[in-house]
């Protein structure tokens, strides 16, 4: 009796647990617990996947190669403010390539003084340049082209990560996928469009001096409608200086909400970019008007100062993304290490440009590769269809066990009852999220629950058959179906991990119910019917069994 007494306080604490630990996953019952029991529960209960709440899908890729062309790009200026340091003269100094980049200089005794400098830049190799005299030629390791590739992947990784939080989304899910992809699912969100315009944007802050010396800055139209650009810049392509590019201003007249555009003639040079930033965050004009208080860290600062100081009465772009914010006249040098970028653009807009001005740049652009929005309405349809799916199923299965071994069949069905308890409480406990093959796992999990207890009963049969008396029947039944129980759950349990470990997004939802299923039908089917069993057999002499 003392057998059988500890495995039912065993089962009642299990079943004690399982309850207490749904708790979180009903609300109003949470709510109304006292202060200590919240502070020992989880706060979160069964997080509802994608595919049952909405939300977007995202598969994205990172550019790779414009990664390394941002790389180099930086590296050509970081080389041009060294040569202007050395005092050493030279023509031009270019990206000629993706990997390479060309220095152009008049006297060929300067070729051995600039083959030095390389030495201060290990990530690139001189290119065999024997017959040009007055160039050199030099060109990204292949090591250093890959770091700079794996390095791209990792921080859009961490970027959008940041954005996503700062966005506020609840249980996101970002992770890498391949060798050059980013999945990106974000439940239960309101606003896919928003969000996507979030997560995609580059965000590359730019500092560039605007080219009021060459004539042809006149010869630029004032303001043009905004799908005129390709035209405008197809037009004075072969009239632009060497060093300059044409960006564009976006101008929203509030009145009519007419969008157009302002061309300017821009220096290519960077004179500073956005990762030297410490802060941003949205602020009110004078108008009422939302602009975007930046604040640089103290090399920011520093540099920003220096180049105020160094422009006075000129004007400067504020660049993001290749569009001209505001390109204000710098009045005096500016220190504090403060600016501002204004614009026609909403209190929305400022605030998103600040969340991701906040969160860093994308080391280059991304290219949604698919792109699966579940509306709300949808997620609600497929919880209805699979809650229907296991009552239907539960109910199917409860009904066999009934009609096929009758009153042994009831205690079946309290253990299928009992394997679904524990399986929603362990599911609320662990926090996990619940998806449509979720679903699926527990409607599998029903199935097994009996599948156990359908072994054990014909081996009772077996027993009883061959004249053997009710308990020891019983006893010998549970002991001979032990092993294969086991070998059959444990295989299962395998495959189980396996897709755990391997597996994606919903994959992985699947495998969580299915584990947790496996591992509570063994105590169900093993501990839960049998106290049942061995309570009936001691309360009197049992000469029958309903089987």
């Amino acid at each position: 009796m003392k057998k059988v007494a500890g495995r039912l306080w065993l089962l009642a604490l299990v079943i004690v647990a399982s309850v207490v630990g749904f708790f979180p996953s009903y609300q109003p019952v949470y709510q109304a617990l006292p202060a200590w029991m919240k502070e020992v529960l989880p706060n979160k209960g069964i997080a509802l996947g994608l595919d049952l709440q909405g939300g977007i899908h995202l598969v994205m890729e990172v550019d790779e190669d414009r990664a390394v062309e941002i790389a180099v790009d930086r590296l050509v200026t970081s080389l041009q403010d060294r040569l202007v340091d050395k005092s050493i003269p030279v023509e031009s100094v270019k990206r000629t390539a993706p990997e390479q980049i060309t220095i152009q200089f008049l006297n060929a005794d300067l070729k051995p003084q600039i083959q030095r400098l390389i030495d201060d830049y290990p990530s690139f190799t001189e290119k065999d340049s024997a017959g040009a005299a007055n160039s050199l030629v030099w060109e990204l390791r292949d090591t250093e082209s890959q770091r700079i590739k794996d390095s791209a992947i990792n921080q859009a990784l961490e970027t959008i990560r940041n954005r996503i939080d700062q966005f506020g989304v609840t249980e996101p899910i970002v992770q890498r996928q391949g060798v050059k992809q980013i999945v990106v699912q974000l439940p239960g969100i309101k606003e896919p469009k928003r969000a996507k315009d979030l997560i995609k944007e580059t965000a590359l802050l730019e500092f560039k001096m605007l080219d009021e010396e060459n004539q042809m800055r006149l010869e630029l139209p004032a303001r043009v409608p905004k799908d005129m650009e390709a035209e405008i810049l197809r037009q004075f392509e072969s009239k632009l200086p060497e060093g300059d590019q044409i960006l564009f201003e976006r101008v929203l007249d509030k009145d009519t909400g007419h969008e157009s555009r302002i061309p300017y003639l821009v220096k290519k040079r960077v004179m500073l970019t956005g990762d030297v930033l410490n802060d941003a965050r949205v602020a009110i004009g004078q108008f009422n008007d939302p602009y975007v208080s930046i604040e640089f860290d103290s090399k920011g600062g520093q540099e920003f100062e220096r180049i105020t100081a160094e422009n006075v009465k000129k004007r400067m772009a504020v660049v993001l993304d290749n569009t001209i914010y505001s390109a204000p006249v710098i009045q005096e040098r500016i220190a504090g290490g403060r600016a501002q970028i204004t614009g026609t653009f909403s209190t929305q807009e400022a605030n998103d440009l600040a969340i991701v001005l906040r969160a860093g740049a994308l080391p280059a652009p991304l290219k949604i590769v698919q792109d699966l929005t579940v509306g709300p309405s949808l997620g609600q349809d497929s919880i209805d269809k699979g809650l229907k799916a296991t009552l239907i199923a539960g109910a199917m299965v409860v009904i066999f066990m009934m009609v096929y071994y009758r009153l042994s069949g009831v205690i079946a069905d309290f253990a299928l009852v009992l394997n679904l308890v524990c399986l929603m409480g362990a599911l609320s406990a662990l926090t996990a999220t619940l998806t449509l093959p979720g679903i699926a796992g527990i409607v599998l999990t029903i199935g097994m629950g009996v599948d156990s207890n359908v072994l054990i009963f014909e081996r009772i049969r077996e027993e009883l058959r061959s004249g053997k008396a009710v308990r020891t029947a019983i006893d010998a039944g549970y002991d001979k179906a032990l092993l294969t129980i086991i070998d059959s759950h444990v295989t299962t349990l395998i495959t189980g991990v396996a897709l755990f470990l391997f597996g994606t997004g919903p994959i992985k939802g699947f495998a969580v119910t299915l584990c947790l299923g496996i591992a509570i039908n063994l105590f169900t089917a093993l501990v839960g019917t049998k106290v049942i069993f061995d309570l009936w057999n001691q309360r009197k002499k049992v000469g029958t069994l309903s089987i």
